[in-house]
Parts: structure tokens; C-alpha cells; sequence
């Protein structure tokens, strides 16, 4: 196994810090993975992620656990850098990650809005009818717009009256 391929093996397996059930991959954060030789330093790993939101606060913590992960696998240099553009999608998250996610209790996200041109600017919040992840039911609605995390809203199903998060479109 190339020194590539194993640094990323070990970058796709960092969870994230907000959602543990999913990985940087699996959450589709983990853009790519470089190993660049120079023969007086050696090795350097350079990991590119995409945070969820620009304004992520857990982007710290990824990175310290990228860090972390690579140098005790055994890459001294580790960079990590973070990109924005393109940004980051709710289309990015795995089929494994959402099954994760509904596994968790959690409403994966719908396919995100397709936009060309401005994005128009609402006033009121957006509304999405997730079905609920306990009991399946489409009967279901919002009771906050924000949940524990900026990416993640709070919903109560009417049918089973469980609460529960919804992973919003992005």
C-alpha cells in the first residue's frame, strides 16, 4: 500500500465531532488526500476538507483529529486545508452516511435545492416535510428551525409524537 493510500485510509475513517455515527467521508467533508516527498523533510500528508457550513465551528476539531490520526499512523508532517468552493452539499453525504444517520434517529437530508443565477432571498424559513426516522411516518412537523447544530433542525412526528433532528439540505 502506497504512503497515499494509507494516509488516506486513515483521513476516511476521522468522525466527525457533531454527528459521531458518520465519518469525514461518509459525510462527504473529506475532499481529497496528498502525500508529497522531499527528501530533506520527508513526507507530508496535506488533507483537504469541506466544512458543512462556512462558519463550522467543529471545523477546529476535524482537523485537530486529522492531525492527530495521521501522526500516529506514523506521518510526522500533516497539513490540513480547507476549502470552500465548490461548497460543501447535503448531496455529498454517503449512502452509507445516511443509512447512519437513519440508524442514529436522525432524518437524512433530501436531495439539496438545485439553484442557477442569484439565490433568491426568503423571509420566511424553509420548509421540508421530512418523514419521521423512528416510525416512517410523512406526518410530521417543524419545531425549530435550529437544532443542536446550525446544520440540523428539530421536528416531532404526529403520528408516533417521537422528536426528532432532520439533517437540513444544503
Amino acid at each position: 500500500m502506497s504512503a497515499r493510500e494509507r494516509a488516506a485510509e486513515v483521513a476516511a475513517q476521522v468522525r466527525d465531532p457533531e454527528m459521531p455515527m458518520l465519518t469525514l467521508a461518509d459525510l462527504g467533508v473529506l475532499r481529497g488526500v496528498e502525500v508529497h516527498s522531499d527528501e530533506e523533510v520527508g513526507e507530508e500528508v496535506v488533507v483537504s476538507i469541506t466544512p458543512t457550513y462556512t462558519g463550522c465551528p467543529a471545523v477546529a476539531t476535524m482537523r485537530d483529529d486529522l492531525v492527530h490520526r495521521l501522526r500516529a499512523a506514523g506521518f510526522a508532517r500533516v497539513e490540513v486545508r480547507i476549502v470552500l468552493d465548490p461548497p460543501w452539499s447535503s448531496d455529498w453525504i454517503s449512502e452509507r452516511g445516511r443509512a447512519a444517520l437513519r440508524e442514529a434517529g436522525l432524518s437524512a437530508p433530501g436531495p439539496a435545492p438545485r439553484r442557477s443565477g442569484p439565490i433568491p432571498l426568503t423571509l420566511g424559513p424553509a420548509r421540508s416535510a421530512p418523514p419521521c426516522p423512528r416510525c416512517g411516518s410523512a406526518a410530521t412537523r417543524l419545531t425549530s428551525e435550529f437544532g443542536a447544530t446550525a446544520c440540523k433542525a428539530l421536528y416531532r412526528c404526529t403520528g408516533c409524537l417521537e422528536p426528532f433532528e432532520h439533517v437540513k439540505e444544503i
